[in-house]
This record gives structure tokens, sequence and C-alpha cells, in this order.
């Protein structure tokens, strides 16, 4: 059965699809993101799919060639004064990472030693680069059994954040629309046809083709590599200020991707490389340490709450908004993204209404993902497990 690539695709589809539907269905309440892993950590585990199939397969690698353009492709959303706007957005995630790493010190020490509120920490508020900075330091200390818990935590723990940060943007979205804040009201990356003709690039109209396009973006991602690679600096931060200043400048049109016609199978992909980070995970891993891995995030998440909330209110942000974007270090890209996309479309009534929605809240939670899960939780990792 998956002696050919096209049916294992075909069967990843199918899951991306049900999350789709069920996403739709619920208008948004139940993010895609969630239904998608939770059903291919279920067929893991009754063996449907064959160990590494997945992580094996043509859209998985596609995905992960994907993700340094896709986020090249992410800074040409953001205009350079709304990211210089964005300081109350990265205090405030900044402001639930450190609580929540606080009080996981705080409170899961006196229940299972200093070595497993380490191991749970930093993979709480970050995502991949911090797992494997705390895993393999505690390899090398001989503490490999603690290993399984920031794993299952790395798995998990979106499955919490997301479908919190969905509800609070969704009910921010709808307060928004009932005071009437979107009526009248041109988005600024909507009306694509109008905005194009302001848009100077070097490149000239008739030469953004999918393939011109794409080579930009894939030198930019190549260089972004480059530069993660010389500088330590984690490279999604690179892609990020390539795609801003590469828009900033004119060289290539903002939403590259969408004018490439690509970005579509690019988010599949990276969703696929998202359920494929799962693929580890065992029943015996999850049943082991269910216990401390549920106490850890939940602190966490208290946490996290606690800090977005204390944050919004001291620079004046409606709660509403604060939390998701303290919330995203749970979740981070791609997870903030389509989050933002599935509340604009659930909430909005329009096209325009749905643009202006998306330009409300897709900067901020974007901002939020790189701060916690990019930098802040690579930091937090890095000091952390110098303390064992």
């Amino acid at each position: 059965m998956f002696s050919q690539p096209i049916y294992i695709a075909t069967i990843l589809l199918v899951i991306l699809a049900i999350g789709e539907l069920v996403s739709i269905w619920s208008k948004a309440r139940i993010p895609s993101l969630l239904v998608v892993l939770i059903g291919y950590l279920l067929l893991n585990w009754a063996g449907f799919f064959p160990q590494g199939v997945v992580s094996s397969s043509a859209l998985s690698a596609f995905g992960a060639l994907m993700v340094a353009p896709l986020i090249v492709h992410m800074g040409t959303l953001i205009p350079l004064k709304l990211i210089r706007s964005q300081y109350k957005a990265i205090l405030i995630s900044l402001f639930g990472s450190l609580i929540a790493t606080g009080l996981i010190l705080l409170i899961v020490t006196p229940f299972y030693g200093y070595p497993t509120a380490v191991a749970g920490s930093s993979p709480v508020v970050g995502g991949i680069i911090s797992y494997l900075i705390t895993a393999t330091k505690l390899q090398e200390m001989n503490l490999a059994h603690l290993i399984t818990i920031p794993a299952v935590i790395l798995g998990i723990h979106s499955l919490v954040g997301m479908p919190l940060a969905t509800n609070l943007l969704r009910r921010y979205a709808l307060k928004l629309q009932k005071q009437g804040a979107f009526e009248n009201k041109t988005p600024s990356s909507g009306n694509v046809n109008i905005k194009e003709a302001n848009v100077k690039t070097i490149l000239p109209q008739r030469f953004h083709t999918a393939p011109i396009l794409l080579l930009f973006l894939f030198i930019m991602g190549s260089l972004s590599i480059f530069l993660g690679n010389v500088t330590g600096l984690s490279y999604s931060i690179w892609a990020l200020l390539l795609g801003v200043i590469g828009h900033l400048v004119g060289l290539f049109p903002s939403r590259i991707l969408d004018k490439a016609s690509t970005s579509g199978i690019a988010m599949i992909g990276l969703i696929i490389v998202v359920m494929t980070s799962m693929e580890s995970i065992t029943v015996d891993a999850v049943v082991s340490s269910i216990i401390p891995v549920l106490f850890i995030i939940a602190v966490g998440v208290v946490g996290v709450m606690i800090g977005g909330f204390l944050g919004s209110k001291l620079f004046k942000w409606d709660p509403l908004k604060g939390l998701p974007v303290a919330l995203t270090a749970l979740f981070g890209f791609p997870g903030d993204y389509i989050i933002c996309e599935e509340v604009s479309r659930s909430v909005g009534r329009d096209e325009n209404e749905r643009q202006a929605i998306l330009d409300e809240i897709l900067t901020p939670m974007l901002v939020g993902g790189f701060t916690t899960v990019t930098t802040a939780s690579v930091l937090i990792a890095s000091v952390l497990i110098k303390t064992l």
C-alpha cells in the first residue's frame, strides 16, 4: 500500500482535509492543525503508518525544503513600520515565557526534582531547537531517562495552546466586529490589484512569474541558512529579516508565494513536517511520563496566561489579543499563521472584512511566535541546561 509515494500523499491529504472540514464546521473553534495532529498520532499508534514512511515521504521532504522560503515569504507580509510598532507584542510574549519558566521551576521541582523541571521548561515555551538543546545535554549528563519528558511535551503542548489561542482570538475578532471596527476599513494587504500599481519593485511586473519569484525565495532561503550557520543565530530569524528587507528595498513584491501560486502547497508540506515531529512519540512513552508532562504543561500554560495578562494590562492591550500572542510560545510557526487564517476566515463576513481581521491579528501573532519559539526558548534552554 505504501510502495507508491502518491498513496502516502493521498492518505496525508485526507487527514488534512478532515482537519479543514472540522475547522470550517466548528467556525475555527477547533483548529484544523489540532485535528490533524491528533488524527495522525492515533493512526500512528494503531500501526497504520509503517515506521518512517511519513517522514521519508515526498511531501515531508518538500515541506522541509520550503521552511526557509516560507519564512522569507512571511517577512513580505509584514511592513517594517508594523514590526517597529510591535514592541508590545514582543514584551508581552516575553512576559509569558519568563513567568511560565519561573513557575515550572518553582512548582514542579518539589514534586519531581529540579532536573525534571529543567527538562520540561524550555520545550513548553519553545520548539524543536530548544528541545534538541535540552535532549543533547541530558544525554551528555547521563540523564537520558528524562528525554521522554521534553519529547512528549514537544509533541502535545501545542494541542493545549492552539485551541486556547484560537478561541481567544475569535472572541477578540467578534468583539471588534460587534463594535464596527471593520466597517468601511480598507485592509492593508487586501485589494491586491489596486495595491499592485503602487508597489515599486526592482523586478518589472512582467517578470513576476512563478519560476523567477521562487528563485528569489530560494536564494534568500539559502542565504538565511548560510548566515545561520556562520553566525549561530537561528536561520529563521535571518529568513524573516531577509523577507522584510527584500520587500522594503523592492527586491520582490509582497505576498510573494501567493504571486507564485505556491503558498497553498507550501503550507500543506509544512503541516506534514509538523506531523512527522510526532512520529517518535509512542504509547509507552506517553503513559510513563504523562503525569509529570501534564503537570508541567498545566503549570506552564498558567504561567504564560498570567504573563500575557499582566503584559496586556501593563501595555494597555485587550487581553483577548495579548493572551494569544503570549500563547504562541506553545506552538509557534506555522500554528500562529494557520490560526490567524482560520479565525479571519470564520469570523469575516466578506473578503474585505476577512482581510481586515487578518491584518489586525497576524503581525502580533507572528512577532510573538518568533520572539518566544525562535529566540527566547533557545536562550532559556541554553541557560537552564547549564544549571544541572
